[in-house]
């Protein structure tokens, strides 16, 4: 019974079992939503709302009640930044994407500094820090829709590349793989954990907690720069709050994937079923044809029931 009760409690065992619940609710609700080819749409928005949890979860687990609450203004930024350097041209791509991200990577790295030079809670830090990029994306845009995707990424991102799966499904696995290798496989992976777990005695071992801790929120932008993209290759097109819609969802996505917001548990693959599972609710919320202030507020109250239930109870540490 205790290792039945073990496995029933286990974020990774919920989130699956809420992936199944809700692919059976939606079909119930309306017949063809567990179809082939809608799961697979299903799974390119959760892919994009992955990718920002990829950095997102860096963070949390990077400890000291970490989060990054700029990552909407930072994929905002990212993408208006990714339209105007392409401007409709495949050739510019690239450009696209060492802009979108370096700009966003160095906000990231500010945020880093923050938090650990000048001590500011992370909370406040990305908080204030969305406020400045905010009103820099009303400059940059005149708050008015600017830029487009390339032909050639929308077609990544919307269309079958192999075995009938997006290009943007193949990357999300790709990142997937890569997360685990960090994570599991390299030192830094170790001492991500190790501070995260308890960062005085990561500092007595020697290791570089400032320097680990600001390239974790950078990682935060970079990820969240680069959703931007995905997003300007997803809609065509971009505005100056485009991102907005991705802060909740991210931390939500870490929470439900069983990533202790006190740090130093958990893993990305959690994450990543954390992202389905979410998107799967969102979309039997519209299916429901609940507006939009409702499915926040259901949001809200999911996190908190999750933060109750294995999120934050009994992990805190001193």
């Amino acid at each position: 019974m205790n290792r039945l009760r073990s496995t029933l409690t286990d974020p990774l065992v919920l989130a699956t079992l809420s992936i199944l619940v809700l692919l059976a609710a939606g079909e119930a609700l309306s017949p063809g939503f567990a179809r082939g080819d809608q799961i697979v749409r299903l799974l390119v928005v959760s892919a994009i709302l992955g990718l920002v949890a990829a950095g997102q979860s860096l963070v949390v687990i990077g400890g000291r009640e970490g989060i990054d609450l700029s990552v909407g203004a930072s994929i905002s930024l990212g993408a208006v930044l990714a339209g105007n350097v392409m401007a409709g041209q495949d050739g510019s791509i690239f450009l696209a994407v060492l802009v979108a991200g370096g700009a966003t990577f160095l906000i990231g790295l500010i945020n880093g500094l923050g938090v650990t030079m000048l001590r500011i809670p992370p909370l406040v830090m990305t908080l204030g820090m969305t406020g400045v990029v905010q009103g820099a994306l009303i400059v940059i845009s005149r708050g008015i829709p600017s830029g487009n995707a390339a032909p050639a990424l929308m077609a990544f991102v919307n269309r079958p590349l192999v075995f009938g799966l997006p290009g943007i499904l193949i990357l999300w696995a790709l990142v997937g793989v890569l997360m685990w290798v960090l994570l599991r496989r390299t030192r830094l992976g170790y001492a991500i954990y190790a501070i995260g777990s308890n960062e005085r005695a990561a500092e007595l071992t020697g290791l570089p907690v400032r320097a680990i801790r600001t390239l974790l929120y950078g990682l935060s932008g970079l990820f969240a720069g680069l959703t931007g993209v995905i997003v300007i290759g997803y809609t065509g097109n971009s505005f100056v709050s485009v991102g907005d819609q991705y802060v909740l969802p991210s931390v939500i996505a870490v929470v439900i994937g069983g990533i202790s917001l006190a740090g130093g548990q958990g893993n990305y693959f959690g994450a990543m079923l954390g992202a389905i599972a979410l998107t799967l609710l969102t979309s039997v919320l519209t299916t429901l044809q609940l507006e939009f202030w409702g499915r926040q507020l259901i949001f809200g109250a999911v996190l908190l029931m999750l933060m109750l239930l294995y999120g934050r109870a009994g992990r805190l540490r001193a």
